[in-house]
């Protein structure tokens, strides 16, 4: 299971595939030195590529599910030798950071760059990191209570008017949104 660690994580992960997916979008501009250091402090500030650190392990992990289904009989080579293999591969998992920030620096402007590292370096910034998915959630439990009372008394208002134009009773329902009565022969 993916653990990501704030909304601001997920939020940056999102601008990083966004920027890998669509990376002509970008403008192609020279990075300097200090805009590519910038970016990987703001990257690494705000765990950016965090969710992405299952990749390998997970594609590693189906790699011998699969290797294994193949061949039982030599689950214990297979797993040993896909684990040597990831590990080898490992490195290049800098590869990642590195074009996260090369997308960073080309997206945001130096001082963009340093005040994002400086805010999610800040307590507030960890703090919005670390609790900003729990107030997400809560906000969406919130939502769908107020969407429940919003569903339920539209229906009702609509129901008390029509009543007064259409001059038969609205149907009794559990349901907010009741399926319309069968048409008489």
């Amino acid at each position: 299971m993916m653990n990501i660690a704030g909304l601001g994580r997920f939020a940056a992960a999102t601008i990083v595939l966004s920027g890998l997916a669509f990376g002509s979008a970008v403008k192609a501009q020279e990075v300097s030195d200090e805009q590519l250091k910038a970016a990987r402090a703001a990257v690494t500030s705000i765990g950016a590529t965090a969710a992405f650190d299952n990749i390998l392990p997970g594609l590693a992990e189906r790699l011998k599910a699969g290797l294994i289904q193949d061949s039982p009989n030599y689950q214990d080579i297979i797993s040993s030798t896909v684990d040597a293999q990831a590990l080898a591969l490992a490195p290049r998992r800098g590869d990642l950071e590195k074009e996260a920030a090369l997308i960073y620096a080309k997206t945001f402007t130096l001082e963009e760059l340093k005040a994002i590292a400086d805010f999610y370096n800040s307590d507030v910034g960890k703090k919005l990191l670390r609790d900003g998915p729990v107030a997400l959630r809560e906000m969406g439990k919130a939502a769908d209570i107020w969407g429940q009372g919003i569903s339920r008394d539209l229906e009702k208002q609509s129901n008390a008017e029509l009543s007064k134009v259409i001059k038969a009773p609205p149907p009794a329902t559990d349901s907010p949104v009741a399926p319309a009565p069968a048409a008489q022969q």
